[in-house]
């Protein structure tokens, strides 16, 4: 079974400038997923997918491989994810490189590890599924989630939940972002990520910290020290 890691990190960043290669407690924070996906042992192939020269000359250096810049036509804000991966599949098989499973690694995920990656391809062959992601389960029950109505005021979404105690509501989950590990032919075929045989494998709270804004990113250095601190 061949394996291919993609990780998608194009130039044009509008939040936080050049976020993919923003210094990360002292290293771009691309390094973080190449560097989970090289010592997972895991693939055949660690590539990085980018407009971008920069970001290529770190990629190169710190052991992924470029072999190609991404298409105008992948690099604008349009572009999915799904279309980048399909370039790159493509690309690959004009050269008579076949993988039969891709993880697609998200470049500023510096709370991948290399085990995480190993137990979702295991859970993914052992289970038959198309696709996995990592998930984290909400800290509240949603099913008690409020919003402020047309009036200012406070009200329930689902006010049938008030008098539920909060161990009697079922968790819910949501998507970490981080990475998606899958059957290459199957999700290509489908042109999306999620089908309707994708699992997921939990992840802690702790574990975990989308990055969008530089309050995010500052918060998400503490975490991980505290982290690292712990192991």
């Amino acid at each position: 079974m061949r394996k291919i890691a993609i990780i998608p990190a194009r130039g044009g960043s509008k939040r936080i400038p050049k976020k993919n290669i923003k210094q990360f407690l002292g290293k771009p924070i691309i390094f973080y997923s190449i560097n989970a996906a090289i010592e997972s042992g895991l693939f055949d192939e660690i590539m990085v997918s980018t407009d971008d020269e920069q970001i290529a000359e770190f990629a190169k250096r710190f052991g992924a491989k470029v072999p190609f810049l991404r298409s105008k036509k992948n690099s604008d804000d349009f572009a999915t994810t799904i279309d980048v991966i399909e370039e790159v599949i493509t690309e690959y098989e004009k050269k008579g490189n076949l993988y039969d499973y891709t993880c697609c690694i998200y470049p500023c995920a510096p709370f991948v590890t290399s085990k995480t990656l190993k137990q979702s391809f295991n859970k993914l062959i052992d289970s038959k599924l198309d696709c996995i992601f990592p998930i984290v389960k909400y800290g509240h029950p949603i099913q008690r989630a409020l919003k402020i109505n047309s009036e200012g005021l406070t009200e329930m979404i689902a006010p049938e939940n008030m008098q539920l105690r909060s161990q009697d509501l079922e968790s819910r989950f949501h998507d970490l972002g981080q990475f998606y590990f899958f059957n290459t032919n199957k999700i290509l075929k489908e042109r999306k990520l999620w089908t309707n045989n994708t699992g997921g494998i939990e992840i802690s709270e702790m574990e975990s910290h989308d990055i969008d804004t530089i309050e995010d990113w500052h918060y998400a250095e503490m975490k991980y020290k505290f982290l690292r601190e712990l192991t």
